[in-house]
């Protein structure tokens, strides 16, 4: 009563007051080509317990799109804005009066508006039994709350046999008790030889079950169903543990985070979780709606990679065999996407992490063979190019990180450099003519300039480490990509066995007669020589021309030709934001020195491409990549080269931001005289002094101070 009492003497407006988890909405993303869920989870949570819609499709990966009002239940495993789709591990759904033989084709209608969701939150009222579903969770818990109205018949389903576009190999599911049910999914999909064990609790005792022979039941499609009494008013709340290890392993990882805790605690503890984690950016916006977009964008970028180990420290390695660690294990690392900003946002935002995250990517070279390339549940997709471990590591080196071997993490760069695989054989001799043949290995212009990227990586990494003869490898293999460059058209093109360019060829097709290009064209892909800019602007024959190419690709029309994926979107002129390899090129403007042209474009992504509907994103948000971009460039600077630790200069949409820094200092953006026709910067200083160069540093950043923009209306 006395609490109740001191709140009511509070001024309204401290009542009022939101804080950085109250402007996260996690239906962001979750129409049009987003591919993110709704559901709950924790800060790089190993559960994420959210909505399943059962509809196959691109846009199902995350297992829920906003075009749906029908759902089979609520499982515990999710990705994040990917393009292909997989998990949906240990799906339940509750009913009233479930017929044994109709359970595993279940489902129920809903309404949008009955949907809420928040950090850490869902609820949804299913129409056809008239229960209202509430999710939460912990790392490895999931949890839902059922309001059934009054009956004997409330009924829930655990479906084994349901996965997101994958195949269930075995489950099995046995009765533990009066309240307790465990067992496991095996299943092969995206991910290959994927297992999820579970312990799942319920609040009330269960009146009956549908399973037989002693209540258990193994087989490829495992099914039961559970029966309760239930009173309106009165919720049945279910714990489902989730391990990669075992049953025994998913009953720890139960009894550690959520026993004696109920739905409303476990939420409370979620919510503070995400406060604590939001809280290290405090932003003054243009808006309430921009606010909305910035947290939600910075939370999408703290969905992934996930935990992937059980609070003893075990976890399931890609030689499918179980390990022990002494650090945090992790997984779901989309490395093709999230290398260019997601994990140099990470080191300024969660530097805590980042010796996990690289002892996870050694640890996984150590029992695979090799650094991931896109790794899920333990397992290696290969899926995209390049070989993008690499960067986040050196990146994590350059920076000063500790806590992993640095010499292990260098011999594992250079075994992925040097793996032959995937086209890496034709450039095995370092020499200055060697090229990647297009008819002899798809996409191959795409994955020569990514590689040549990852090169730039080691080198540098064999600069800092003293391995002179490495450094000069590695730095002529980082100048290949000049081997695709066709001045002829003007373009990074396919070069067949013979010496030749490949014939017929459009620049503007995704699709080329070898098909060259990953997810894009030539227009697109040429650009991507961040490593060295300089070079890339001699190739095109100096700034001047440079530029004016700048300008065509976001000026023409884009004709992609027949064929073409999906993932290019978000386009503004032939620009495509929606897919990442796009995502560094509005800030080459500034890097030549014409920064007015990178405040106009990096403005118009952030106003045209991203808002706070759920139509928010412009393409697949990509395990954070998507949002870490917004997020870099609303604060007003850009990685252009993920791993050099500058920072270009852009056009900020905040008013104002504090980042709080782990080394107890703080950076603050100001941007004086900010509106929306104010986009352009007439001049930059940091602490005062003004800054002479397009960028910032990373250790100017870690520093601390001020950073200030005084806008204009006017390119300068």
């Amino acid at each position: 009563m006395k609490k109740i009492f001191l709140l009511m003497l509070l001024p309204l407006g401290l009542l009022a007051q939101k804080s950085a988890v109250d402007y996260v909405n996690p239906m962001i993303g979750t129409a049009d080509h987003g591919h993110t869920y709704p559901g709950a989870t924790t800060p790089f949570g190993m559960v994420q317990v959210s909505p399943e819609n059962g509809k196959r499709g691109w846009d199902w990966c995350s297992g829920y799109h906003y075009s749906s009002e029908k759902l089979v239940g609520f499982s515990n495993l999710h990705l994040s804005g990917t393009g292909c789709a997989d998990l949906g591990d240990i799906l339940l759904m509750p009913g009233v009066g479930i017929a044994k033989g109709k359970a595993g084709n279940y489902f129920s209608t809903f309404q949008h508006i009955t949907e809420q969701a928040s950090a850490g939150y869902y609820s949804v009222f299913l129409e056809e039994s008239k229960v209202k579903v509430e999710l939460t969770s912990t790392n490895r818990v999931g949890v839902q709350r059922y309001y059934f109205p009054n009956t004997d018949k409330a009924d829930v389903i655990i479906n084994l046999g349901y996965g997101n576009d994958d195949h269930t190999t075995e489950t099995f599911i046995q009765v533990e008790g009066a309240n307790r049910v465990s067992g496991y999914r095996y299943s092969k999909g995206w991910a290959d030889k994927q297992k999820v064990f579970f312990v799942a609790e319920f609040s009330e005792a269960f009146t009956s079950n549908s399973l037989r022979h002693g209540g258990k039941a193994k087989g490829k499609n495992g099914l039961a169903v559970f029966r309760f009494n239930a009173k309106d008013g009165v919720p049945l709340e279910v714990k489902v543990g989730v391990s990669c290890v075992s049953i025994e392993g998913a009953e720890r990882n139960l009894k550690a985070e959520s026993a004696g805790k109920s739905f409303d605690q476990i939420l409370e503890e979620s919510r503070a979780m995400w406060q604590k984690e939001l809280g290290v950016i405090s932003v003054t916006s243009l808006t309430e709606a921009d606010k909305t977009t910035f947290y939600t964008a910075l939370y999408h970028t703290f969905l992934a990679p996930t935990l992937y180990g059980d609070v003893d420290g075990k976890y399931r390695g890609p030689d499918g065999q179980v390990h022990q660690s002494d650090f945090t294990n992790y997984c779901t690392f989309s490395l093709w996407d999230t290398f260019r900003a997601e994990h140099p946002l990470l080191t300024i935002v969660q530097p805590k992490r980042v010796p996990d995250l690289i002892n996870s990517l050694l640890n996984f070279q150590n029992q695979g063979g090799l650094l991931p390339v896109w790794t899920l549940q333990g397992c290696e997709t290969n899926c995209m190019i390049g070989y993008h471990s690499v960067p986040v590591i050196v990146d994590a080196y350059l920076k000063g990180f500790k806590g992993f071997d640095v010499l292990q993490a260098y011999e594992a760069a250079k075994k992925s450099a040097l793996s032959g695989k995937r086209g890496l054989k034709f450039l095995d001799s370092g020499n200055s003519s060697d090229y990647i043949p297009c008819d002899r290995e798809g996409e191959s212009v795409s994955k020569a300039l990514e590689y040549a990227f990852d090169d730039w990586c080691i080198a540098q990494m064999a600069s800092k480490l003293g391995k002179k003869e490495d450094e000069l490898f590695f730095t002529n293999r980082a100048g290949l990509y000049k081997n695709y460059w066709d001045s002829g058209t003007g373009f990074m093109r396919g070069k067949t066995s013979l010496g030749t360019w490949v014939w017929p060829f459009n620049p503007m097709h995704a699709t080329n007669l070898q098909h060259e290009y990953t997810e894009g064209n030539a227009w697109q892909y040429s650009w991507f020589v961040p490593h060295d800019v300089e070079g890339l602007v001699k190739l095109m024959g100096g700034k001047e021309r440079f530029v004016n190419r700048l300008d065509s690709l976001f000026t023409l029309k884009l004709e992609l030709g027949p064929g073409a994926p999906p993932d290019v979107s978000g386009l503004i002129g032939l620009y495509a934001h929606g897919n990442e390899p796009s995502h560094h090129i509005s800030y080459l403007y500034a890097a030549v020195g014409y920064p007015s042209k990178t405040h106009e474009m990096v403005r118009k992504i952030m106003r045209t491409l991203y808002n706070d509907s759920n139509s928010g994103l412009c393409g697949n948000e990509d395990c954070g990549q998507m949002s870490a971009w917004y997020v870099f460039s609303s604060l007003g600077f850009y990685p252009l080269n993920p791993s050099d630790g500058k920072y270009y200069l852009g056009s900020p949409l905040v008013k104002e931001a504090t980042l709080n820094l782990e080394n107890g200092k703080t950076f603050t953006i100001k941007a004086q005289n900010q509106s929306e026709e104010n986009r352009y910067v007439k001049s930059v200083t940091l602490n005062g002094i003004p800054v002479a160069l397009p960028y910032i540093t990373n250790e100017e950043l870690l520093n601390g101070g001020v950073l200030e923009f005084s806008m204009t209306n006017r390119p300068e």
